[in-house]
């Protein structure tokens, strides 16, 4: 299909050719119909949007299924794609996304291929393609005009993501909530963070109520003060790390197990 050239006068990107919700776009002039997912697009559809949501940097915003204008003759939705927050100084309106991303199978990568080369021209930075069937990431070259086959190992390292996002986590569904989690500790979501104080904190008062009632029980060995079953359980019941203390303070000089006056908890 021969391209059509791009006016001059480009319309806003929040300037719509279609009506938003009617589950059609338009490119290169031609109306398309959007069908209903299939269950491998689907589901990989959502696994995206989820990463995107975690990876998105600060002032930035992740969007699924978004229309964008990319010229006169033009308008259609990425399945995914990352925007600046900031509004378009000259429009008020949103400005172009940086990142785009499609969900294709090898029958419509083709077709992603030429939404590609129209999202580039209208100035998104980089665009990429999912490819479900041959589970592989593919990213679009300007210079070569076409897909360019990203290696397994390969991430996505750009100013609109919070870290680099890896390619494996995008085509395999397993590790989606791993990049997920990934992402969220790097912005240091506040959930997480007091889960994991929280969780470091436990530890420490475990530890400390371990040592402290084997340093009784020694203390207590080491006098020669013998403990009953009664007693002993008592000891172990003790979970206040200040009433340990107080204990083995009191264990180093009683004159007897009696004195320390053990009561179970």
């Amino acid at each position: 299909m021969a391209t059509r050239s791009i006016m001059p006068e480009r319309p806003a990107v929040d300037e719509r050719l279609v009506m938003p919700e009617c589950d059609h776009e338009i490119v290169d002039g031609q109306v398309f119909a959007v069908s209903p997912a299939h269950e491998p697009h689907g589901s990989r559809h959502s696994k995206l949007s989820a990463i995107l949501e975690a990876f998105v940097a600060p002032g930035f915003n992740a969007a699924c299924d978004m229309l964008t204008r990319t010229s006169r003759f033009d308008d259609f939705a990425p399945d995914a794609n990352i925007y600046p927050l900031a509004r378009d100084p000259a429009t008020g309106g949103r400005q172009l996304e940086q990142l785009a991303f499609e969900v294709v199978s090898t029958e419509s990568l083709a077709h992603a291929g030429r939404k590609a080369a129209l999202l580039v021209a209208r100035g998104v930075r980089r665009v990429f393609a999912i490819d479900v069937e041959r589970q592989r990431g593919l990213e679009w070259s300007v210079s070569t005009d076409g897909w360019e086959i990203l290696g397994p190992d390969a991430a996505i390292d750009d100013p609109a993501l919070v870290i680099p996002l890896r390619v494996h986590d995008l085509v395999a569904a397993a590790h989606a909530d791993d990049a997920v989690a990934r992402a969220l500790l790097a912005k240091q979501n506040p959930v997480l963070v007091a889960t994991i104080e929280a969780e470091r904190a436990d530890a420490m008062h475990d530890a400390a109520r371990d040592a402290l009632t084997a340093a009784v029980l020694r203390v207590l060995a080491a006098r020669g003060l013998p403990l009953d079953d009664r007693e002993r359980a008592a000891i172990l019941s003790i979970t206040d790390v200040p009433t340990l203390e107080a204990l083995l303070d009191a264990a180093a000089t009683c004159t007897d197990v009696a004195s320390l006056r053990l009561t179970p908890r």
